[in-house]
This record gives structure tokens, sequence and C-alpha cells, in this order.
């Protein structure tokens, strides 16, 4: 987990916060909270993980030990809805991140087809997502793929908020 955060995971944060004005990411990371962090994420059987490996060196190797060189991957949540609500299961992609070297190379592809591919043994008949509205890059890709907007997420700082709270709630 260490090389995926280290070669993945933090160079995917730090291009997303090039990329958008809304992610921002601490100079001073603590990889091994991260570490132990994703670790536990993925305890859960609903979440997955599918790493993009070059030049592998022994692919029987463990992701540790493996000499290789880390492309890219993307990260998703089977997502269930209560019993009460007659929507489907939905595969969220969460993180989704194609290291700057084999963009264009249809990595991206193959990583969404994986994930396409684990909806369906998992009997999730969508997609869904969640995409900066200033990610240019990540909206052209998922537009072309069909992806289109469900719903729009919307967010304010505290003290930005225009409501008169003075005779309202104690």
């Amino acid at each position: 987990m260490r090389r995926f955060v280290e070669e993945l995971w933090l160079p995917y944060h730090r291009d997303l916060e090039a990329a958008t004005d809304s992610h921002e990411i601490s100079e001073d990371v603590d990889v091994d909270d991260i570490v132990e962090f994703r670790t536990d994420y993925f305890d859960d059987p609903s979440k997955g993980l599918w790493v993009a490996l070059d030049d592998v060196d022994d692919p029987t190797g463990t992701l540790a030990e493996v000499d290789a060189t880390f492309a890219g991957f993307i990260g998703t949540v089977l997502r269930t809805p209560a019993a009460k609500f007659e929507t489907a299961d939905k595969l969220h992609l969460g993180n989704f991140y194609v290291d700057p070297a084999y963009r264009g190379t249809g990595l991206a592809d193959d990583l969404v087809a994986r994930a396409i591919q684990h909806a369906r043994e998992d009997g999730a008949v969508e997609l869904s997502l969640d995409v900066d509205v200033d990610n240019d890059r990540a909206l052209a890709y998922y537009e072309k793929l069909g992806f289109d907007v469900a719903k729009y997420r919307m967010r304010v700082p505290l003290e930005a908020v225009e409501l008169d709270t003075e005779n309202g709630c104690d």
C-alpha cells in the first residue's frame, strides 16, 4: 500500500490540486496515516482498487516487492440503496488517475473497463462518479464515455451563508 500511496495516490492528489480550485492537499502529508487509512478502507468488501503496472519484472510477486512502474489506478465503491428505494445498485468510481506518461495510451479506458466488469460481477447496473466542475480534462473524458449530470453538489463556507440566524436557532 505504501508504494501505491507514494507513487500514485499522492501524485493523483497533487495533479487534482493543480487542475481544480477546490482540492487542496497538505504539503506535509503523513504517508503512514494515509497507508493505514487506505488499508483499513479496503477491509470493506464493497470497495475495490485496481492498480495498473507497466514493465512488470515478475507478475507473481507481491505489489510491495514487484519491480514495475505504477501507471494508474481506479477505486470503486458498490452502493446498494436501502430497500425502500426502487433504484438499482451503482458502482461508484472514486479516485481515478492515470500518470501523465500514460495518458492517451488507452490505459484510462482499460481501468474503466475493469470497473465495468466489477460492476457486472456485483450486480450493479449503473456507474456513478463525482467530478470537480473545473476539471476540464476529466469532464471531457467522462462525457465521451456517456456520463451525464444527474445532480449538482454545492458547497459554501459557513461564514458565507446568507441567512439571518440572529433570531433563529440557539
